[in-house]
């Protein structure tokens, strides 16, 4: 068995013992009452559910993916309207519904992802749907081909429900900008409190995943735009190793770090998705079923036992404040307690991380946004895209600045000597801070904490957003992995795993022994406000 064919074998085993991700108990100031709205069925909760739960239902004959497609849909239409995170719904969902079906009973499912509805955050391009990244420039022709990584879902059999909202250009336009955005979608909501964000750019994956609209969902990051939403809105988002995941089709910020990844309410679904999205093709039908075996066989000692001995390094962070600071010493207590061990760290390099990592950004953006425009009908490069913005007024109805977009017009190319040894720079001092940091402390991976309590939305005032730590593992290229580790009051606080190049299978084993331990997750209760505004 493949490295992911092996994780999902052991995730499975915790989750056929364990029940579903928020069966423990909760942490401090977590609601108790259910989500609005929550929808079952034939008795399946779709807020806690995972997909070889679903599977295993379907090979018994009591669930077809055409049922789970229009519960999904249902859904949408019911809940939607409160988050508006949906951009579009694809039209042949149902017909795909149907194939997959018509597979099933002929014996010939693809893999556990095959009927299993998927939203795409809309910079992922669809040769039948809009790809927009949020802008009215690119409202118009569909792209010509699917993004890599779609062509990869459809082969493997699922179901593309639809696209979901972001924040316009992955949140590389304006100084000032507002995640969770866009000219195409308007505002996304966080689910928890709606008048608060969702974070960004895959705010609209995030906050769909959290009301139980999809699934999984598809997210993409530079630096944040996976593991933030996924922490600000309590569910799981993995940042895989930068080139793990074809990021050919995916509208770019920089090739240096941009990588689309799998978003999802549990870490099984969020590994089985990797497994989709990298080209693996060890958990087909007699892949799955031989993970389910091994996880009944073999599985229980990884389950008691899957953070005895551990070394995990905690980054505090207490510049996100003391309530957070809070989270994590709880959530320190809860892994000690499980056998970890834990020792507080703070990766060096960070300074100058954050000194280099935006004029490198801006000089790689110029390049990938010149080159991936000229593959679309509308503005051509990032000069023309410049004037279109300053000649549509519902591209400024939020925020009206591209301060990022002329910086990077007028940066040095990458050609550039100085640029050359600015990135070399960076990316050695974000691998050296992880390396040296896990290394000097041998441990299995360094946790912080995702994200801040979610902020109020204002487009006069922009985002809160100064989160260092998804920028080591970022810039370096290295795996990150959000889970929910507790709540401020009504807004979910995620603790954030890094670990070395290439160790995904080993960070997502992790992260779901962490998951069943602190067992934080909880469903959204879409309230309108709550408590004083938050900067």
């Amino acid at each position: 068995m493949s490295g992911v064919g092996a994780l999902i074998a052991a995730v499975v085993a915790g989750s056929l013992l364990a029940g579903a991700p928020g069966s423990n108990a909760q942490d401090v100031g977590a609601a108790d009452t259910p989500s609005p709205g929550a929808s079952s069925l034939k008795g399946i909760d779709l807020d806690t559910v995972t997909i070889p739960e679903l599977q295993a239902r379907r090979d018994k004959g009591s669930l077809t993916s055409s049922a789970l497609t229009r519960a999904y849909l249902r859904r949408i239409e019911a809940v939607d309207p409160k988050i508006n995170a949906v951009l579009y719904i694809d039209p042949s969902a149902l017909r795909q519904a149907a194939a997959s079906d018509a597979r099933h009973r002929g014996g010939r499912l693809r893999g556990p992802l095959d009927g299993i509805p998927v939203l795409l955050k809309d910079n992922v391009d669809t040769r039948d749907m809009p790809t927009t990244a949020g802008s009215l420039a690119l409202a118009g022709k569909p792209p010509r081909d699917d993004a890599v990584l779609v062509t990869r879902l459809r082969q493997a059999g699922a179901v593309i429900l639809g696209k979901t909202n972001l924040s316009e250009w992955a949140n590389f336009r304006a100084a000032k900008p507002t995640s969770g955005w866009s000219a195409v979608g308007g505002q996304t909501h966080n689910p928890y409190v709606l008048d608060r964000n969702p974070c960004g750019s895959s705010a609209g994956s995030a906050a769909a995943l959290a009301a139980s609209l999809a699934q999984v969902a598809i997210g993409t990051e530079t630096d944040g735009s996976i593991v933030c939403p996924a922490g600000m809105n309590g569910v799981v988002g993995l940042k895989p190793s930068l080139g793990l995941v074809s990021q050919r089709g995916v509208v770019p910020i920089s090739a240096e770090q941009d990588t689309a990844g799998p978003m999802a309410r549990n870490v099984i679904d969020t590994a089985l998705t990797l497994s989709v999205l990298t080209g693996d093709r060890s958990m087909g039908t007699t892949g799955r079923a031989a993970a389910l075996e091994e996880a009944r066989q073999g599985g229980v000692t990884g389950r008691l036992d899957g953070l005895r001995g551990k070394r995990i390094g905690l980054w505090r962070l207490p510049s996100l404040g003391p309530e957070v600071d809070a989270v994590m010493t709880r959530t320190a207590a809860k892994l000690r307690g499980a056998g970890a061990e834990v020792v507080e760290v703070t990766p060096p390099y960070q300074d100058r991380l954050a000194e280099l990592e935006f004029p490198a950004l801006l000089s790689e953006f110029h390049r990938d946004i010149d080159a991936y425009l000229g593959t679309r009908q509308g503005p051509r490069d990032l000069a023309s895209l410049i004037a279109f913005n300053r000649t549509h007024p519902q591209e400024q109805s939020c925020f009206a600045g591209q301060e990022l977009f002329e910086q990077a017009l007028a940066a040095p190319p990458t050609t550039d000597p100085k640029y050359r040894a600015m990135r070399a720079e960076l990316t050695d001092l974000a691998r050296r801070s992880l390396d040296e940091t896990l290394a000097a402390y041998r441990l299995d991976a360094l946790a912080a904490p995702t994200n801040p309590p979610a902020w109020t939305t204002d487009c006069a005032r922009g985002d809160n957003d100064v989160i260092p730590s998804s920028t080591p593992a970022a810039v370096a290229g290295y795996p990150s992995l959000s889970v929910p580790a507790g709540s401020v009051g009504e807004l979910p606080v995620g603790l954030l795993l890094m670990a070395g190049d290439r160790e995904d299978v080993g960070l997502l084993s992790l992260g779901a022994a962490v998951e069943r331990r602190l067992g934080a997750w909880r469903a959204p209760r879409y309230l309108p406000s709550v408590g004083p505004a938050v900067r």
